[in-house]
């Protein structure tokens, strides 16, 4: 798309599973606002994300990345300037809590499994943008996705405690970042049906929830909202924007507690 939103952009996008992800709903906005765009995945999954790449309107190579390898976030830093010189943009879409840290048993689970849960879906959002903030020689911007952590929420458990942690870090990387001219905000979205939702127990009964409550409503199979708030914190018009967490919830987060539950 010629003249779009992100025209002449250069973005990087992780967490591409499948049609249904988030993240492939922003790497479809993106590239229709003139982005240019490479996705990561890794393992097994990797199979996955080179099928929904394809469905892309101009299919992007997807580039090996475990987020908790320092290896492979060196790697791809060597690659991405070889390739382009520099990145304006990157998203973070990644999260992972083992079973037992999920589900409702908050109290019983191991300090292995919280533990793992920091690390992928709080501490590598440091490890991301650190390692490619060295690419935004004239600024750029760094996006995360994250689920309002600012309560407790049934069956969330860890994954909840991991996400107050990717709020901080959100902060602390805006504080740091900032002077290089590269903003960092999260996008706080509403319960989406992706394939990471379905691994967390009693998901359906959480969305429900927005239904009721939400005076804008909220369709849990329409990731388009949260992809043009994404693409909106990659633009320019976010140039004074850093350190924020903008919430894509049909309003939910602004109401109190719901006439019946």
């Amino acid at each position: 798309m010629s003249g779009g939103l992100l025209e002449g952009k250069r973005l990087v996008v992780t967490g591409v599973l499948t049609r249904g992800s988030i993240a492939f709903a922003v790497a479809e906005q993106a590239q229709r606002n003139g982005a240019e765009i490479v996705l990561t995945s890794f393992g097994r999954a990797r199979r996955l994300t080179e099928r929904a790449a394809a469905k892309l309107p101009s299919p992007p190579d997807v580039l090996e990345l475990d987020v908790n390898s320092s290896d492979d976030l060196a790697a791809l830093a060597a690659e991405l300037r070889s390739r382009w010189g520099g990145v304006d943009g990157v998203v973070h879409a990644v999260a992972f809590a083992p079973a037992d840290a999920l589900g409702g048993g908050f109290l019983e689970t191991p300090p292995e499994s919280a533990a793992e849960a920091f690390r992928t879906s709080a501490y590598s959002f440091k490890a991301l943008a650190a390692g490619l903030a060295p690419l935004m020689e004239s600024g750029g911007s760094v996006v995360g996705l994250t689920f309002d952590a600012s309560v407790a929420w049934p069956v969330y458990d860890w994954m909840g405690v991991s996400k107050a942690a990717l709020e901080s870090v959100n902060r602390y990387l805006a504080r740091d970042l900032g002077e290089r001219g590269v903003r960092v905000n999260l996008v706080a979205a509403g319960p989406v049906s992706t394939p990471a939702a379905g691994g967390i127990p009693g998901f359906e009964r959480l969305a429900s929830m927005w239904g009721r409550q939400a005076p804008l409503g909220w369709d849990p199979e329409d990731p388009a909202p949260v992809a043009d708030a994404v693409c909106f914190l990659l633009s320019d018009l976010s140039r004074a924007v850093d350190g924020e967490i903008l919430h894509v919830d049909g309003g939910f987060h602004a109401m109190g507690a719901p006439l019946e539950i």
